[in-house]
Order: structure tokens, then C-alpha cells, then sequence
């Protein structure tokens, strides 16, 4: 009777922007062939011509690969379509199998053989390759938003360069650099020059309305008041780069507006429950659930901490057993889980209410039993980890704690 591994050839596929390689191996390790192709749909069907020709006789081909949602995501749908067996190999197992190898050197062809010695020797454990439209699409929608409010950030600090050589206190009547009558103030009145001869009345009418009426006549003369001659030479070209700023600042504004809109549409056809908790808006629902993926992927809320990397690692030996903080798993939902647990344990600073008071309490319990802030921050991450799974499985909804006003801890 043969192994069940002996029914296979295994193909490791390392995937980039232009070409895909691949590597077959037979059930004992031993190199069959490599294929270099182009990463075109019109070639897949050559590629797997060829992969068949070369394949052990009397076996199936069974493709590995690690990026699935990617660059190898078109070729995982054609393999599929074609009744194609296509596992997913942790990335991190094909490093790891790599460092292992006695090479020094690194290309396709060698990454493409760790991702099917990776196949072959972990078959039972490895994923099938599952590339989810739904998911997928959210998630690129949420890489889009994340791009453009970094872009924002470097313009705005690029903006900021700019004024303070123009208006060294502009900070003082405009608290916000990107709020809409600042960048309509300065869009109009680039410079201290470009003021001149403005009388109050006229800078308080156009200041009234893209501040909602906040601003008026104090406002204005506030304004007049703190000029100072901060001419230079070549200023008109100082003031064109202000406006060429503030207007790219605003089309991202624009776009981020858009994309959010276009996020919450994608978020509906999940259902999900996410937004029933406070703190947890269309964005960072949109951006937890985008990392998480399909909920049925972690059996247990243990799985996903670990996949978060907020569950400590063990290690153990002999009458010795230790935990260490876990700095491995999704870093990017890791930040996720711990930005909703900052948020989740404030408390408002002019009311002094604590936004969700069981957790509050919660990680005040935790700090008063001799944990650090940091591990009971990270008690919090391990509570709504149980939590966002319970919700994500069986659809329920978060109820929360009335906000009541608290007395702040001498630690705090």
C-alpha cells in the first residue's frame, strides 16, 4: 500500500509582478523540473501543459503558494478553475526552510523549492488556497485608505514646513493644520503679503462660512493682529507652492471621503456586527475584519490570538516554564486589537466618563493585582480578542456599558 504522499508532485510557485517560477518535486524530495513563466493569464494554460508533461507518472499535481491575494491571486483562480488542488504555504514556514538549506545564495528557483519541500513535508497542515472576492476586495479597499492618509500626513507635515517660515504662529488661531477654514485661509492668504490692505470685516465674511459660523470678527482681528513681515525673495513662488500643497491635501481629503463611503458599502455585505461597539467605526471594523478574514479560519478564540500574536509564547524544559510576549503572528491586526484596547479604556477628558467602563475597570483590576499597564493592556487585547471572535461567529451584537463618570487612578 502506497504512502498518501506518493500520489503527488509537488509544484512550489514563487510569484512576482513579471514571471512566476516554479519547482516540481517528487515524493522524496528529488528535484523533476523548473519552469519560468510569464505572469499573464494567456501563458497559465502553457504553464500547466508543461507542468503535467513533467509531473511523476501515475500522479497528481498539487501546487504550493504563498502569496495568494497578490501578485499569485490571478494564477490561484486560473489553477482552481482548471480543478486544480492549490495549497497555501506559510510564508514563514518557506523562510524558515530556506535558512535551513545549505545555500548561501537566494533566487526564485530556491524560494519556489522551499515552498514545495514546505508542501510536501507539512501536506496535512497546510491550507487549501482560498481567495475570497469578498475579502479581498475590502482589503484592498482598506490599503487604499491607509495609503492616502499617509500620503496626507507627509503633505501636511510637508505644509507645515512651508507656513511656519510664513506665519511662525499660525498655530495660535488655526489649531488644526487640515480643518477647512485653515486650508481655506491659506489657500486665499498664502503669506502675511498677500493680506495687505484686508480689512476685518472682509476676512470675517470669508472666514464665516468654511467655519460653519464659528468664526467671525474676533477671529479675524486675532488674525490681523499677530501679522509680521515675513517677506522673502521669490515669495510668489513660496505662496504657489502653499496653494499646490493645500490643493493635493484636499483631493485626498476627497478621495479618503470616497473610499470610506465605498468601504461601508463592501462592510454591508458581511453583516457583521462590529460597528454595534463603541469605538469601532466603518474604518476600523473595515480594517479588523480585512485581517481577520473569514472567522471560520480560527476554530477557537485561542487560534486567533495566536494568529494576532497577542497569546504569550511557551517555552518550557525540564521543571522550567516560561511565557514571552508573543512578537510574532498579524502585526497589523496586532496594532489593531491594541489601538481599540487604548481607546476602549480612556476616559473623555472633559467629563471625565470612561468610554466603556467594564473595561476601564477591567484593566484597573489588572494593574491593581501587579500587572504593568503594558500587561494589563495586553489583558484587554486578550479579552476583546474573545470577544470580537464570539461576534464575528455568531453574529451578535456588542451591548455596552453605560458611560459613567470615574476617578482616575493615581497611576494613570
Amino acid at each position: 500500500m502506497n504512502h498518501p504522499k506518493m500520489k503527488y508532485t509537488y509544484v512550489g510557485v514563487d510569484s512576482h509582478k513579471d514571471t512566476h517560477t516554479a519547482v516540481l518535486l517528487d515524493c522524496f524530495f528529488d528535484k523533476v523540473g523548473e519552469i519560468v513563466f510569464e505572469n499573464l493569464p494567456s501563458k497559465f494554460e502553457a504553464f500547466l501543459s508543461e507542468a503535467d508533461a513533467l509531473k511523476v507518472e501515475g500522479t497528481t499535481l498539487l501546487f504550493g503558494l504563498e502569496d495568494i491575494s497578490a501578485y499569485g491571486r490571478t494564477l490561484t483562480i486560473f489553477l482552481k478553475n482548471n480543478d486544480q488542488e492549490v495549497k497555501h504555504v506559510n510564508s514563514l514556514l518557506v523562510a524558515k526552510e530556506r535558512k535551513a538549506q545549505t545555500v548561501t545564495q537566494k533566487n526564485d528557483a530556491i524560494d519556489a523549492t522551499c515552498a514545495a519541500r514546505v508542501l510536501l513535508s507539512k501536506l496535512s497542515e497546510m491550507p487549501d488556497a482560498e481567495p475570497e472576492d469578498n475579502y479581498w476586495i475590502l482589503r484592498t479597499l482598506v490599503m487604499r485608505r491607509d495609503f492616502v492618509v499617509r500620503n496626507n500626513v507627509s503633505l501636511k507635515n510637508h505644509l507645515h514646513s512651508l507656513l511656519m517660515q510664513h506665519y511662525p504662529n499660525y498655530r495660535d488661531f488655526f489649531q488644526n493644520i487640515d480643518g477647512k477654514a485653515s486650508l481655506a485661509f491659506f489657500m486665499r492668504y498664502p503669506s502675511p503679503s498677500t493680506l495687505g490692505g484686508t480689512a476685518v470685516e472682509e476676512l470675517a465674511e470669508f472666514l464665516h462660512k468654511p467655519s460653519y459660523g464659528h468664526f467671525g470678527i474676533d477671529k479675524a482681528k486675532e488674525i490681523l493682529d499677530s501679522l509680521e513681515d515675513t517677506t522673502i525673495p521669490f515669495q510668489d513662488l513660496r505662496d504657489e507652492a502653499v496653494r499646490s500643497t493645500i490643493r493635493q491635501i484636499q483631493f485626498n481629503m476627497q478621495e479618503i471621503d470616497g473610499l470610506e463611503s465605498t468601504m461601508a458599502d463592501v462592510l454591508s455585505w458581511f453583516e457583521t456586527t462590529l460597528t454595534s461597539m463603541n469605538c469601532m467605526d466603518i474604518v476600523s471594523s473595515a480594517q479588523m475584519l480585512s485581517c481577520i478574514g473569514d472567522i471560520k479560519r480560527f476554530p477557537t478564540p485561542a487560534k486567533l490570538a495566536r494568529y494576532a500574536g497577542i497569546a504569550p509564547v511557551e517555552y518550557s524544559s525540564g521543571k522550567k516554564d516560561l511565557n514571552f510576549v508573543n512578537k510574532r503572528g498579524n502585526r497589523e491586526l496586532n496594532c489593531h486589537f491594541y489601538l481599540l484596547a487604548v481607546r476602549l479604556i480612556a476616559t473623555s477628558n472633559t467629563t471625565n466618563r470612561a468610554r466603556n467602563l467594564f473595561f476601564w475597570q477591567y484593566y484597573h483590576r489588572k494593574i491593581s493585582e501587579g500587572k504593568t499597564k503594558t500587561q494589563a493592556l495586553k489583558c484587554v487585547q486578550r479579552r476583546l480578542v474573545n470577544i470580537i471572535w464570539n461576534m464575528l461567529t455568531h453574529g451578535e451584537e456588542y451591548i455596552n456599558p453605560p458611560m459613567l463618570e470615574v476617578t482616575k487612578k493615581a497611576n494613570d
